[in-house]
């Protein structure tokens, strides 16, 4: 027979309390334009800055509309008109959604864009959306495992690089093919190939926004890194690189410190990814003090015929 409370026990049993209904998700993503309220959007993706940096340094640099974002920015509400989730499909896709609906929601729309190159994010992130996305999605190309360094302050300070400045459009012909030449590494895409105009005019504009960092002697390039994203909270660079018969000299790790340095003053971290199988990238962040923040998935896909 099921035992019951003494009335003493009764009435020392906590009350049940009656939770407010969670808000509803919208199960259809809004484009987002430039008549929305574009601080809301970057306070939202704000409070994960790491994670969230190239969509945040997009918004910045371009707006919420424009060409220069490859794609389009979409945005889950909740029935208050809170933001539960921000995306970006295009070339490139990233998501950031704080709910499950968020996510299978903005999955459902990109199955209908078939000319993405690639899907980015947080492993688990990656894993969820794919779940929602593979079967009626575009077909994966090449998977890689990526890992996330971050670098705060302090930072070593080191004697400064004779030579390491920004780049300039004179230093074009020594940027692009060494950036395309890592891109086809990464991705089995050489852009030189595949896009040569819009992938000048996407690196002229980068050096142009005082973006890309080199090192040039001798009319030969020995280290170049990009910033892909520039916030309060976060830059993001990608496209290290040091000539390979300059390399175990130091020159990477002197050029790299002293950059995330200058950057630090403007910022309060800087990240950078890099794939798993690339080691001597990671040493090369390791010893300039990055550490390790996370583990990413990047998805290349397969484009329409037509593409």
């Amino acid at each position: 027979m099921p035992q019951q409370l003494s009335p003493k026990e009764t009435a020392a049993a906590p009350p049940t309390i009656a939770r407010a209904p969670r808000p509803a998700v919208s199960a259809v993503p809004l484009a987002l334009t430039d008549r929305d309220n574009e601080q809301d959007v970057l306070a939202f993706l704000s409070e994960r800055p790491a994670h969230t940096v190239v969509m945040s340094g997009y918004i910045r640099d371009n707006g919420l509309e424009s060409p220069f974002n490859r794609g389009t920015f979409y945005a889950c509400r909740d029935s208050a008109g809170a933001l539960q989730g921000v995306a970006l499909i295009g070339h490139a896709m990233f998501v950031e959604a704080r709910t499950e609906e968020a996510l299978e929601a903005f999955a459902r729309l990109a199955q209908r864009h078939r000319s993405t190159h690639m899907l980015l994010g947080e492993q688990d992130t990656i894993r969820r959306f794919w779940a929602y996305y593979g079967a009626a999605g575009q077909t994966p190309r090449l998977f890689c495992r990526e890992l996330l360094f971050e670098q705060r302050w302090p930072v070593e300070a080191h004697p400064p690089v004779e030579g390491l400045r920004l780049a300039t459009l004179d230093d074009l012909m020594h940027v692009m093919p060494v950036h395309a030449a890592l891109a086809y590494e990464e991705s089995g895409v050489n852009p030189l190939e595949s896009d040569l105009p819009g992938f000048r005019l996407r690196c002229a504009r980068r050096i142009e926004q005082g973006r890309v960092w080199v090192l040039v002697r001798d009319g030969q390039l020995i280290f170049k890194a990009d910033i892909i994203s520039d916030t309060p909270e976060c830059i993001y660079i990608e496209g290290l690189y040091v000539d390979p018969l300059e390399r175990r000299k130091g020159h990477g790790h002197a050029c790299l410190t002293q950059m995330t340095r200058r950057l630090l003053e403007r910022s309060a971290s800087v990240c950078a990814l890099a794939n798993e199988q690339n080691l001597g990238a990671q040493a090369l962040l390791l010893k300039s003090g990055f550490r390790l923040r996370g583990n990413y998935d990047t998805i290349f896909l397969e484009r329409a015929a037509a593409e």
